[in-house]
């Protein structure tokens, strides 16, 4: 069954209608979307048959635009409801938790899918949805950086065998926001522009001005739970590129250059309904070999690695060291040899 766009609608802008009811009414509401980004994304990955298929030569934006319009409207009343509701304690916990992972991997997926586009609108719309995740140096550090040297040791985001998920999270912070700033100093020096041009002053500029935005709305504590959320949500983006690079590396040829990039450098993933969650981030090889096609027409290689699990599952398993190396050491050694 090929997905229609209303399947990965209804899979990403259900959770953050159930979050806008949580941040208002609480009590079940919050339960709800806590299950629905859990057990039920979960369940219905076992559930339904994994799918393969992609939509031919989609290009229909329109739901990319909708989930970044919710992300604006969502977030302020996310730090509303953590700080200023009458909320309790178990239900504003439930509801960090549940908008963590909305933004961390609907919203971000959706940002990631933006930044891709041609259209200076879409790829602005994508930039601000990670600038207002405190995260904006990823728009620059993804696409000139990790495109780049994805698969070597080069780029700061793709994990290494061995290397534990907290080693690698901050590791691929510190090195993507600052090969990601080198990236773009680079380019405007050689295309002749100042260095005040560089899109680095906007992310960090824009970062000050959802601060001071979150202040306003309610002091001290609503900066906290807003730097909070943006942490949880910028961990959840660190998740999956640890899951989907970890230990594929590129070989080095007689020249010293590494090999083109393939299939067998990304981690996938079949499993419908955390695909369409995900706008199909879970295609990553695809993605790689064609940055520019649209989540819809993405596509599943024969030839590329697959994850034992879905990704979801999977990089919470990575929160564990050692079991996680378990399950995926012996896989990556059999991909390094095939």
């Amino acid at each position: 069954m090929t997905p229609r766009l209303w399947h990965f609608g209804f899979a990403t802008l259900t959770p953050a209608a159930l979050l806008v009811a949580g941040a208002f009414l609480g009590g079940l509401w919050v339960l709800t979307a806590v299950v629905y980004l859990t057990a039920m994304t979960s369940a219905l990955d076992r559930l339904i048959k994994p799918n393969t298929t992609a939509a031919p030569d989609q290009s229909d934006t329109s739901l990319s635009v909708i989930i970044a319009l919710a992300h604006f409207a969502l977030l302020p009343i996310i730090v509303w409801a953590l700080v200023g509701s009458a909320l309790g304690t178990l239900e504003k916990a439930g509801l960090f938790f549940a908008a963590g992972l909305w933004f961390g991997q609907v919203s971000n997926a959706n940002a990631h899918e933006l930044i891709h586009r041609q259209s200076r609108v879409l790829h602005r719309l994508g930039m601000w949805s990670y600038i207002t995740l405190l995260f904006g140096h990823h728009t620059s550090a993804h696409v000139l950086v990790h495109h780049r040297h994805v698969a070597t040791r080069a780029d700061p985001n793709t994990s290494r065998q061995g290397e534990s998920l907290y080693r690698y999270m901050a590791r691929a912070w510190i090195g993507s926001f600052w090969q990601g700033y080198m990236a773009e100093r680079a380019r405007l020096a050689r295309i002749g522009r100042p260095a005040w041009r560089n899109p680095y002053v906007m992310y960090v500029g824009g970062a000050a001005l959802c601060l001071s935005m979150a202040a306003l709305l309610g002091s001290w504590p609503a900066t906290l739970a807003y730097v909070g959320l943006c942490g949880y949500a910028q961990s959840q983006l660190l998740m999956s590129d640890y899951v989907q690079h970890y230990g594929l590396l590129r070989a080095t040829r007689e020249d010293g250059k590494p090999e083109p990039v393939a299939a067998k450098h990304s981690w996938n993933s079949p499993h419908w309904f955390s695909s369409a969650l995900m706008l199909n981030a879970t295609r990553h090889s695809d993605h790689h070999a064609h940055p520019g096609r649209h989540y819809r027409s993405l596509t599943l290689p024969k030839d590329a690695p697959m994850l034992p699990r879905p990704l979801p599952l999977m990089a919470s398993i990575a929160l564990i060291p050692p079991l996680w190396r378990r399950i995926m050491d012996p896989r990556v050694e059999r991909w390094r040899n095939a």
